[in-house]
């Protein structure tokens, strides 16, 4: 079989270093190398591969192993077969070979081992993934190298498991809002571990930006998934409350449905022989298992009386508030703070860009518009309130310049704003000056109308 050039993947005309998104994948072409060897082929060679590569690792005291010690190590496999893994995993630098004739792990192959070994672990997990992403991010946190895409990935494995919890409970059903309680709570220590993470993370005064802004994100969606639980409880309540009672045993519809679950194919047969009749397929019944007891209370008497008050409530006054609605200035005071680095000894002057971006187009404008008042009435002899957040916004020894150039940002739901500076009172570089037109090549404006 040809192996296929990464050129042919490509639309005509669009070189490899064209795509940005390649680069870190071409740059770990080695890495992806070492697991291509050890993936390629059917289940059993995998499975080969990895148990021969993975007891050589697993000797500590004497890692280096010498040919007869293999063969006896892997006397239930193939001596030809051990042979041909051991060649492969030793041509594809997963294994090295010393003077002495003797195998050990590379430096390459033991951080394979090290990595399957964790996913390993977490495959008896009830979720893996999330407890992955955690002890992933965690080991980062450790070596102070968290990265903006570690982050994104828990961010949206937590994002996947709120959309899973709030469409279990949007179904009514009690086995899925059971089951999904259940996932949640074998995810609760994670969610802890994750917060813990979090919160040493942006006690860092220096963390950067785009850290901040996911790592707020992680936090509101955290919070969003605490929140869950009471939610299943109130789901459970509910139905609770609809629930068929079959006579006065006090046995439920739910209590049979799971009794029925737990009989075998055999005793069902029996259970529905000379009980069920052909019956032409019905398209227009849709659910599952929550289908009956919908059906219950839909059909009931109580429901129709319900259904069919269309009367109005009584005439409420309408609360009345004595205190006046405060205007939310945590954004506000947010960029203070950051603002106020800027005016410390050893800051160089930041970008409009770089300050200005970060949580989408509304935050970013209100932020252009702060640095415009900061400009206008800022500084020394500007007009400025006497207190509050706004007045010691305005009071910061800091200088804006904005510029007529405008700077391509394309993130972050801005395609291209102003160009210009902030810094510390006389820290920004000298204006470039504008170069005067001759009035004999200045054009004539039309006459008005």
């Amino acid at each position: 079989m040809t192996e296929v050039r990464l050129d042919e993947l490509l639309a005509p005309g669009v070189a490899a270093d064209d795509v940005p998104e390649l680069a870190p994948l071409l740059q770990a072409r080695p890495l992806l190398a070492a697991f291509s060897t050890l993936f390629h082929g059917s289940e059993a060679e995998v499975l080969m591969r990895l148990l021969v590569l993975r007891e050589i690792g697993r000797e500590t005291d004497a890692p280096r192993w010498g040919p007869e010690q293999l063969r006896q190590r892997f006397a239930f496999l193939d001596p030809v077969k051990l042979e041909t893994v051991l060649r492969r995993l030793r041509g594809n630098g997963l294994l090295e070979i010393g003077d002495d004739n003797r195998y050990a792990l590379s430096n390459l192959g033991r951080n394979a081992v090290a990595a399957i070994g964790m996913l390993v672990s977490f495959s008896t997990e009830d979720d893996l993934e999330l407890g992955f992403l955690t002890a992933q991010l965690a080991g980062l946190q450790a070596v102070g190298s968290v990265t903006p895409e570690a982050l994104g990935h828990l961010l949206g494995k937590l994002n996947d498991l709120a959309w899973h919890f709030e469409d279990a409970i949007a179904s009514g059903s009690e086995f899925r809002i059971a089951d999904a309680r259940r996932r949640l709570s074998a995810n609760i220590r994670w969610i802890e571990k994750g917060t813990e993470i979090l919160l040493e993370l942006l006690a860092d005064p220096d963390v950067p930006f785009d850290l901040a802004r996911v790592a707020q994100r992680i936090g509101l969606a955290q919070s969003r998934l605490a929140r869950v639980d009471a939610a299943f409880q109130r789901a459970v309540n509910k139905i609770e409350a609809q629930r068929v009672t079959l006579g006065g045993s006090g046995i439920s519809s739910s209590d049979v449905a799971g009794w029925l679950r737990g009989l075998d194919a055999r005793r069902l047969v029996e259970l529905a022989a000379g009980a069920l009749a052909p019956a032409p397929e019905l398209t227009l019944l849709a659910g599952g298992h929550e289908l009956l007891d919908r059906a219950e209370l839909t059909l009931s008497e109580e429901a129709r009386q319900i259904e069919s008050d269309t009367a109005l409530p009584p005439a409420e006054e309408a609360p009345g508030s004595k205190q006046a609605e405060q205007e939310d200035l945590r954004l506000l005071q947010h960029f203070s703070q950051r603002l106020g680095r800027l005016a410390e000894p050893g800051y160089e002057p930041a970008s409009l860009a770089r300050l200005v971006a970060g949580g989408g187009f509304p935050a970013a404008s209100y932020r252009l518009s702060l640095l415009a008042l900061l400009a206008d009435g800022g500084g020394e002899g500007g007009a400025t309130p006497a207190d509050g957040p706004i007045g010691e916004f305005m009071r910061l020894p800091l200088e804006v310049r904005f510029e007529a150039a405008t700077v391509k940002v394309n993130e972050d739901e801005i395609a291209t704003m102003s160009a210009g500076l902030v810094g510390a009172h006389g820290s920004l570089p000298a204006p470039e000056a504008v170069p005067l037109l001759d009035p004999a090549e200045t054009p004539s404006l039309p006459d008005e109308a």
